[in-house]
Formats: structure tokens, C-alpha cells, sequence
């Protein structure tokens, strides 16, 4: 399917605030069966990286990349009772923005797709101060500890996480993503080389696919 021109009217809908056309865009393409990652990933993540970039370039306000975030946010809830799935298995991930990362939009689709396979998902959202996750992490007990940085001066806060993760859960896999580490995700693979970075939606589901088949 090409997605240009459902992705030049999402992007338009979310910069002039119409939640209503944001909504039936995406209603309509699940109505005509269009697979969730695909409406994640080549309609929502690719507005959401070009609402991000012309923030960037001061091309639009905060309170415009804001208004846009949180129509995206409002959408992702309406399409929660599509994706759950009914089944459950023995399977818990806990997925939460790193320190000081205030947007979460990214970590939720992350959570969407364990859902959609069956895992128990603890979606702690944006800003989860270290310390709170890793007793978070202690009581929950996790296979899964999913983190995501959407802006790369973000990075220490991320790096510090990982290593704690890592020192006082060492069993535990840790997988990282989002918009902050696209051009720069081989430096931290490098220095921590038994994390996972995962670039989209789709390699992220083969994973899922594996760890579950592997047990």
C-alpha cells in the first residue's frame, strides 16, 4: 500500500489541531484491515518525526508539537480494544520513556505490540525516575525492560539506566529505541553490547516472535 497520501493528510490534521480527521484517517484504514504496525509505523511515527523536525527548526510552536502529541495520544487509547489480545501468556515487559523524557507516544506503540502478542505490559510512561523503575522493576520481575528516548540530549539519563538495569538484573533484556537514536544507536550498541536496539515496529515483532518461541 502506498501511505503518501494518508501520511500528507495525518500530518496536515495533526498541525492544524483536527482530531476528528485524525481519527477517521486512522478508523479507515483499520476498517480496511490495514495491519497496526503498518498504521504505527509508515502513518503515525512518520508525522510524528516530521512534527518533531519542524520543531526543530522553530517551523512550529511547542503548543502546536504539543496539540499534535496529544491527538496522536487520544487515538493510540481509541485503538487500545483493537489491539489487546485476549489471550495471555507468561510473558511481562515493563516499557517506560527514560528520566527526564517527557514525551511517550513512541514507548506506547512499543507497549501496543507486546500487547497484541499476548505479554504482560507495565506501560510506565514518560519521566520514570531511575530509581522508582528499578523497584518497580524488582517487584514486577520482568523478561522484558523496553526504553525509549525520543530527544538525543536524553542520552546519559538512558545510558545510566541501562547500566543500572543491567548491574542489578543482569537476566533481564533491555531493548532501547526511538527518534533520539536514529543516527546514533551504533555508538551505544558499541558500549553496551548486550543491549537491543530495534529500529521499527516490525523487527521489534520478529524479536517478540523469537524470545517466545525460545521460551
Amino acid at each position: 500500500m502506498d501511505f503518501t497520501a494518508v501520511q500528507r493528510d495525518f500530518l496536515e490534521g495533526l498541525l492544524v489541531g483536527n482530531r476528528l480527521s485524525c481519527s477517521n484517517i486512522i478508523n479507515d484504514l483499520v476498517k480496511d484491515k490495514v495491519g497496526i504496525n503498518d498504521i504505527y509505523e509508515n502513518v503515525i511515527r512518520v508525522a510524528l518525526y516530521e512534527v518533531g523536525e519542524l520543531w526543530e527548526r522553530g517551523e512550529i510552536s511547542v503548543a502546536s508539537e504539543h496539540m499534535a502529541s496529544a491527538i496522536v495520544e487520544s487515538i493510540l487509547n481509541e485503538l487500545y480494544s483493537t489491539i489487546i489480545s485476549k489471550s495471555r501468556m507468561n510473558n511481562t515487559v515493563v516499557a517506560s520513556s527514560v528520566e527526564n523524557e517527557a514525551h511517550q507516544i513512541g514507548i506506547k506503540m512499543v507497549a501496543d505490540v507486546f500487547e497484541m502478542q499476548g505479554w504482560n505490559v507495565h506501560f510506565l510512561g514518560a519521566n520514570t525516575p531511575l530509581n522508582d523503575l528499578i523497584d518497580f522493576i524488582e517487584i514486577v520481575k520482568p523478561k522484558v525492560v523496553a526504553l525509549s528516548i525520543s530527544i538525543y540530549f536524553h542520552i546519559h539519563s538512558l545510558e545510566q539506566m541501562i547500566e543500572k538495569i543491567k548491574y542489578q538484573f543482569p537476566g533481564i533484556v533491555v531493548i532501547v529505541g526511538g527518534q533520539g537514536l536514529r543516527h546514533t544507536y551504533k555508538d551505544i550498541i558499541t558500549k553496551h553490547p548486550n543491549l537491543l536496539y530495534f529500529p521499527d515496529l516490525f523487527k521489534l515483532e520478529e524479536f517478540i516472535n523469537k524470545i517466545e518461541y525460545n521460551g
